[in-house]
C-alpha cells in the first residue's frame, strides 16, 4: 500500500489513496457554488499522484525513521495530467505546496519532469491502486470562465484556494486521528439573538437619529431578500450602518442558503471596535466555538503547539479559523481580504474560496485605493456570477465606482431607497470654512480653545499633529496618530470616551485615524483641507448622537501644513478645486458623485498595470505588484504600558534574540506595542543609536517613548501617514 503521510499520534499512516479520494470530495464539494465540480474533482484527485512513486514511498519512511533529507517532486504526475485535461489548471496542481507560477515556468517544468522519464512508475501504481488517469470525457467549465481570461483567472484562483484547504484539511483530520473541532452557532441562531437584541433598541426614542437608524434597519430586512449581486449601503456617518450591515448579511444569507458573512474594514482599529460590536450582540456563555472571527495581523492567533498545551478547543477552532475562514461571521481588514485574493502563495490563498456562497461586506468603500480600483473592482463585480456571492459596497461617502469600466457594466442595488432623505434627517453639523487666508497653527488652536473644553482637531500628517499639540500647550490634551503603539492608541480613545461621557474637558490632535468608524462625538471638529471623503468622515465625529440642534465643523487650511504624497495629495486638490468652485453641500448624499468622478478620472486606475497580467496568468508578478500597503516599513517594538506589560514586551523580544520558544507567538505578543515607520527613518534612528536590530524588519526602540506623543525621534516623518 502507497502512504500520503506518516503515522500521527495514533499510530497509523495515511493510505493515499484515502487521502486523493477525500480531497477530490472535498474540493469538489468546495467548488459546487463555482460551477466547477468536476474540473475541481480531478484537480484533487491528481493533486499528490506522483507520491504513488517508489521513490517518494522510500523517502517517507526514511523521513519517519529520523533520516532527513530533502524529498523527490511529486507534484510533475498529476500537474502532467492536469495540464492535458485541465489546461491551466495544472499551475493549481504544481503550486499547491510552493504557490501559483506562470505558464512559461510550468510549460518549462513539465517538458523537463516528462523527459526524464520520471512519470511512468506513479502512473503505473496509481493504475494499480484503480486510480483513474483520465476523465470519462470532456469537462465542463463555467461558460464565462471559457470566453474570458479575467474570468478563468478569478476561477483558477478560488480552485487553488480550494485545492489548497482540502489538501490542509485532510491531512490535518489524519494528523488529529479523528478529533473534530467544535462548530459555532450556525447562521439562524445569530439571527434570532441579533433580532432579540434590536428589540431593546427599536422604538425606544423617538429622536430623529433613532428614527432614522430604525428606518435604515428595517430597509436592510426588506433589501435582504433581493438577489445575490452588488448592493450598496450609504448612510451617513452615525446611521448605524454596522448594525444594520450585519442585519442584511445574515438575513441575505439564510434567505439564499450562503454559508457566512465577511466583513472587510480598512483599519485594525475599526476592526477590533466591529469584532467587539458584533460579539456582544452574537456571542453567548457556552457556545461550543466562537460566532465571529477577528482576522487581521493583530489579532494574536498562535501557534499549533501552544493550542495543544493549553487543550482548549475555542483557542484550536480559532486558529483553525483563522487560516480558513470557516466561520459564520468573519470581520477582516480590507488589505488581509485583497492581498489574499491576489497572492500567489499557498497559505493566504487557502482561505479565499470561503468568498464563495457568502456576503462580503465592503465597510468604508470609499478607502478602497484609487490606483488599484481596476483589478479590485473586476474581481468584485465577477463574484456574484462566479462564485453566488453578493457584495455590499458600505459607506458615508458612496464612490462613483460607476466611472470605472470594470464596474460601470454591473448595476449595483441601493439597500436603502434615496439615502438622500436620511442624509437631510441625519444633518447633525455646520460647516465654516477657514481657507483663505490659511491659518497658523496658534490660530488653530486658538480656535480649539475657544470652541469649548471638548474638541478634536483632525490634521494630514503626524508632524502637524505635534506642531498643533505645541501650539495648543494644553497638558491635558491627548493625540491618536500612528506615533503611537496600538496598546496606546486603544487606551487613549478609552480615556476620550471616557472623557466625553462624562462632560470632562476633553482636547484631542490626530491624524486620519481617527476618521472612519471610530465611534467619537465631539461638539467641536476642526478638519485641515484634505480629501472630500476624508472630511466629511470628520464631522461624522461631531454632534454624532444629535444631542446639539448643530455641531460645529470648522475646515481650514494650514499655512505650515503638509500632505501625503500620492493619491492623498491628488484627492486634496480634487477637494480644492470642487470647493472653490461652490455649491457643494457637504452634508448631502451627492456630496461625493462630482468628487469621485473628478478623482478617477485624474487617477490611473490601474496604474501597476494588474489586468495585463491577470490576463497573461502571471500570478507572481500580479502579486508581487498588487500592494495596498507599500512595503517600505519597518516594525518598531516600543516600551509602554503597565510594568506588567514592560515586563512582558521584555521577554518576548529576549525570547526572539536568543531564538527561544514559539517565533510567531512572540511576534503576535508583540504586535500591540509596534510602531511601524518608514526604513529611511528606521535606518537613521539605528545610525543614531536609538533602535536596534532585533529580526530583520523588527527593531527595539531605545530612545524616549512619550506619554502623549508616543514614539519620540527628531522626524516624525512628515510625508507619511501609515495608517
Amino acid at each position: 500500500m502507497a502512504y500520503a503521510h506518516s503515522a500521527n499520534a495514533a499510530g497509523r499512516r495515511h493510505a493515499l489513496e484515502d487521502h486523493l479520494y477525500a480531497v477530490a470530495e472535498t474540493c469538489a464539494r468546495y467548488a459546487a457554488p463555482l460551477d466547477a465540480v468536476a474540473p475541481a474533482y480531478w484537480l484533487g484527485l491528481w493533486h499528490d499522484l506522483g507520491k504513488f512513486s517508489p521513490a517518494w514511498q522510500e523517502y517517507l519512511l526514511a523521513a519517519e525513521e529520523g533520516r532527513r533529507r530533502r524529498g523527490p517532486d511529486h507534484k510533475a504526475a498529476g500537474a502532467s495530467l492536469a495540464a492535458r485535461y485541465l489546461g491551466p489548471l495544472a499551475l493549481a496542481a504544481r503550486g499547491h505546496h510552493g504557490g501559483l507560477g506562470t505558464r512559461a515556468t510550468l510549460h518549462g517544468w513539465l517538458a523537463e519532469a516528462g523527459g526524464r522519464d520520471s512519470l511512468a512508475a506513479p502512473y503505473d501504481a496509481a493504475r494499480a491502486a484503480g486510480i483513474p488517469l483520465a476523465p470519462d470525457g470532456p469537462l465542463a467549465f463555467p461558460p464565462e470562465a471559457m470566453q474570458d481570461p479575467l474570468a478563468f483567472e478569478l476561477l483558477l484562483r478560488l480552485l487553488f484556494s480550494a485545492l489548497v484547504d482540502a489538501d490542509w484539511t485532510d491531512t490535518a483530520a489524519h494528523r488529529a486521528a479523528g478529533r473534530l473541532p467544535p462548530r459555532p452557532p450556525d447562521l439562524a441562531t445569530l439571527w434570532r439573538r441579533l433580532e432579540r437584541d434590536q428589540a431593546r433598541l427599536s422604538g425606544r426614542r423617538a429622536d430623529p437619529v433613532n428614527l432614522a437608524r430604525h428606518a435604515i434597519y428595517r430597509a436592510c430586512l426588506e433589501a435582504a431578500e433581493g438577489p445575490v449581486g452588488l448592493y450598496r449601503l450609504t448612510v451617513p456617518t452615525g446611521g448605524g450602518k454596522t448594525r444594520s450591515g450585519l442585519a442584511f448579511g445574515l438575513r441575505h444569507a439564510l434567505h439564499h442558503g450562503l454559508e457566512r458573512v465577511i466583513v472587510a474594514i480598512p483599519y485594525i482599529s475599526i476592526t477590533e471596535q466591529t469584532c467587539q460590536a458584533y460579539r456582544a450582540i452574537l456571542e453567548e456563555e457556552g457556545d461550543a466555538a466562537p460566532a465571529v472571527l477577528e482576522h487581521h495581523s493583530s489579532a494574536g492567533w498562535r501557534t499549533e503547539e501552544e493550542d495543544e498545551e493549553d487543550g482548549d478547543p475555542r483557542v484550536a477552532w480559532a486558529r483553525l479559523a483563522a487560516e480558513t475562514w470557516d466561520a459564520p461571521v468573519v470581520v477582516t481588514t480590507t488589505v488581509q481580504l485583497f492581498e489574499s485574493l491576489f497572492s500567489r502563495q499557498t497559505k493566504p490563498m487557502r482561505k479565499i474560496h470561503r468568498l464563495a456562497n457568502a456576503v462580503l461586506v465592503l465597510d468604508e468603500a470609499q478607502s478602497l485605493p484609487p490606483h488599484l480600483l481596476t483589478p479590485i473592482l473586476d474581481v468584485l463585480a465577477r463574484l456574484p456570477a462566479a462564485c453566488h456571492t453578493s457584495v455590499v459596497l458600505s459607506t458615508a461617502t458612496q464612490p462613483a465606482f460607476g466611472a470605472i469600466p470594470a464596474f460601470g457594466q454591473v448595476p449595483a442595488v441601493e439597500i436603502v431607497p434615496q439615502p438622500e432623505r436620511h442624509f437631510e434627517g441625519l444633518r447633525r453639523v455646520a460647516y465654516e470654512f477657514r481657507t483663505d487666508p490659511p491659518l497658523g497653527w496658534e490660530e488653530v488652536a486658538a480656535l480649539m480653545r475657544e470652541g469649548g473644553e471638548q474638541a478634536l482637531a483632525v490634521v494630514n500628517t503626524k508632524r502637524d499633529a505635534l506642531a498643533l499639540l505645541d501650539a495648543l500647550a494644553d497638558p491635558a490634551a491627548l493625540h491618536l496618530s500612528t506615533l503611537l503603539c496600538g496598546a496606546h492608541r486603544k487606551d487613549v480613545l478609552e480615556k476620550v470616551r471616557r472623557r466625553l461621557a462624562a462632560g470632562e474637558p476633553c482636547r484631542l490632535v490626530a491624524t486620519q485615524v481617527v476618521e472612519a468608524g471610530v465611534d467619537l462625538d465631539f461638539p467641536l471638529v476642526l478638519r485641515a483641507l484634505g480629501p472630500l471623503d476624508a472630511i466629511i468622515q470628520a464631522a461624522g465625529r461631531c454632534n454624532r448622537e444629535g444631542r446639539l440642534a448643530a455641531g460645529r465643523v470648522i475646515v481650514f487650511a494650514p499655512r505650515d501644513g503638509g500632505l501625503p504624497p500620492g493619491a492623498y495629495r491628488m484627492a486634496t486638490g480634487v477637494t480644492q478645486a470642487l470647493l472653490a468652485a461652490g455649491d457643494v453641500d457637504l452634508g448631502g448624499a451627492a456630496a461625493a458623485e462630482a468628487y469621485y468622478r473628478e478623482l478617477y478620472d485624474t487617477a490611473n486606475t490601474d496604474e501597476r498595470d494588474i489586468q495585463r497580467l491577470r490576463r497573461a496568468f502571471d500570478f507572481p508578478e500580479v502579486a508581487a505588484r498588487f500592494r495596498l500597503i507599500e512595503e517600505d516599513t519597518e516594525g518598531v517594538v516600543v516600551h509602554y504600558g503597565s510594568e506588567e506589560d514592560l515586563r512582558k514586551v521584555k521577554e518576548h523580544l529576549e525570547d526572539l534574540r536568543r531564538a527561544r520558544g514559539s517565533p510567531v507567538a512572540a511576534l503576535r505578543a508583540l504586535q500591540p506595542y509596534i510602531v511601524n515607520l518608514r526604513r529611511a527613518v528606521a535606518e537613521r534612528y539605528r545610525r543614531e543609536g536609538l533602535l536596534v536590530e532585533v529580526l530583520p524588519g523588527l527593531g527595539e526602540w531605545l530612545g524616549a517613548y512619550d506619554p502623549v506623543r508616543g514614539l519620540a525621534g527628531r522626524d516624525p516623518e512628515a510625508e507619511a501617514l501609515i495608517i
